[in-house]
């Protein structure tokens, strides 16, 4: 296995303005998200990825992000709930069960 985890965060934004993640300031998550998976040193082979996604369809779920291999998807809302999600989920392997949709 290349990374241990992979986590994508769903970015996309719709143009009809329905709900959608971005309008909840996704990418920026995301990038919080990888810069602090980065600062831990558990980024690139052997560890954790972060990736974007486009919709996957649980918009009005969102903003969501979800965890391979383990297949857990997460709402949040805000830099707490991702490093919850990443001290939690990525390091030790617990599913953080308040955040899980």
């Amino acid at each position: 296995m290349y990374y241990r985890r992979h986590i994508f965060f769903c970015t996309n934004q719709r143009e009809d303005g329905s709900p959608c993640c971005q309008n909840h300031d996704a990418e920026r998550m995301r990038s919080h998200a990888k810069q602090r998976v980065k600062a831990l040193g558990i980024a690139g082979p052997g560890g954790v990825r972060v990736n974007k996604a486009g919709c996957m369809d649980r918009c009005s779920e969102g903003p969501i992000a979800v965890v391979y291999p383990e297949g857990v998807w997460y709402t949040y809302s805000d830099e707490d709930d991702v490093d919850e999600i990443i001290d939690e989920h990525l390091l030790k392997g617990r599913v953080v069960e308040r955040l899980k949709i």
